[in-house]
């Protein structure tokens, strides 16, 4: 009898699209959840710190000590919360979480600027907070040398500085936030929402019973497998397409390259994804293991995948475990279309690897499937 590679997987396919359909919780959860995250994941991600807190002591109260604050103020980063009167305070505001940073200008300011002497201004930054205490740190030094340069012009009578950088930002000229992180969060979220769908799939024939029947019908262990991920291959589709949307109309982060480049990459990104929560599938004996394995793949994809910390900063184990990951290279297509613009041959390799991988781990999956009972 010649065997079949794919034989029964019409039949499946049916059996499989009105599950689905039928059942509105597992659609709910495949939606839901992650649209809910994307927006949420798309507003909270977001290093462009503003409106910092800032307590200020300022001992001097002339014209130019109050100018000085206003340049630090117009940084939009800070903002002035209030004034104290002594150093102690100005500590304890800070220790307290009142403020981020506190300011402290001397009695002698304007009377070393204009005698051209260096004016020791105060500044304490809560560290606590690395992402904050950096931005208030380089803003703060950003407007002391730019006040410094300008009184400097004035006293040489120079118009212009010695050397004048103009720096061009590419891709993202603005250097907004949610430009960078918002490809990233689709294929975490996507990740959420497709590796559970199908591993609870298989887990819930198993509990159910009817696995049995699936295994001693006339089913190909390929077509069972390939039944059981297109439906959700759809599904998943369906909510990238969505997902997209979202990022373009509500975020405005505009996609520079080829469309049909971005959701072919998707397609096999959501089709690698569908395939490990069969692998996971495989294994897990009912759905808190399923639920369990799948964070296994889950926590590493968020750290280790690019998506908030460059990967060119890890230690090598974890940037080899990262390589290890379909999300790595997803993120870095999406970067790669979206925000660059960039054409097949420059994001090839990325590309083929994530077809590498997909395609292994569906074959993985396939051969690890006993079609015996137990």
């Amino acid at each position: 009898m010649k065997r079949v590679p794919f034989r029964g997987l019409s039949a499946i396919l049916f059996k499989e699209f009105i599950i689905v359909w039928r059942d509105p919780m597992t659609l709910f959860f495949m939606f839901f959840p992650p649209l809910v995250e994307m927006i949420a994941f798309g507003y909270a991600l977001d290093t462009d710190v503003k409106h910092m807190p800032m307590m200020v002591l300022n001992e001097d109260r002339t014209v130019e000590s109050r100018q000085f604050i206003d340049s630090f103020v117009n940084t939009e980063t800070f903002r002035v919360v209030g004034e104290v009167q002594s150093v102690g305070e100005l500590a304890s505001e800070i220790r307290k979480g009142r403020a981020y940073v506190g300011l402290e200008i001397p009695p002698t300011f304007t009377r070393d600027v204009r005698a051209g002497n260096p004016a020791h201004v105060q500044l304490l930054v809560d560290g606590s907070n690395s992402t904050t205490a950096l931005q208030a740190l380089n803003t703060a030094l950003a407007v002391g040398l730019t006040q410094s340069i300008e009184s400097l012009l004035r006293e040489t009578g120079r118009r212009d500085v010695p050397i004048d950088i103009r720096p061009q930002m590419l891709y993202n000229p603005a250097m907004k936030s949610p430009n960078f992180y918002i490809p990233g969060v689709i294929g975490i979220v996507l990740q959420i929402g497709t590796t559970f769908a199908t591993a609870m799939a298989v887990v819930r024939e198993r509990e159910k019973g009817t696995l049995e029947q699936l295994l001693v019908s006339p089913l190909s262990r390929w077509g069972l497998m390939l039944g059981k991920l297109i439906p959700y291959l759809c599904i998943g589709m369906a909510m990238a397409f969505l997902l997209f949307i979202i990022m373009h109309f509500l975020f405005h982060v505009p996609i520079a390259g080829n469309v049909i480049a971005m959701l072919f990459s998707t397609l096999v990104y959501v089709f690698a994804l569908l395939s490990l929560g069969l692998l996971v599938a495989t294994k897990a004996e009912n759905q808190m293991q399923a639920l369990q394995m799948s964070m296994v793949f889950m926590l590493p994809s968020v750290f280790f995948s690019g998506f908030v910390f460059p990967r060119e900063t890890m230690p090598w184990i974890f940037y080899a475990l990262g390589s290890l990951m379909p999300a790595t290279y997803f993120i870095s297509l999406m970067r790669a279309i979206i925000l660059r613009g960039a054409n097949l041959f420059e994001y090839w390799p990325h590309l083929v690897i994530l077809i590498a991988m997909s395609i292994s781990l569906f074959i993985l999956c396939a051969l690890r499937f006993r079609k015996k009972i137990g």
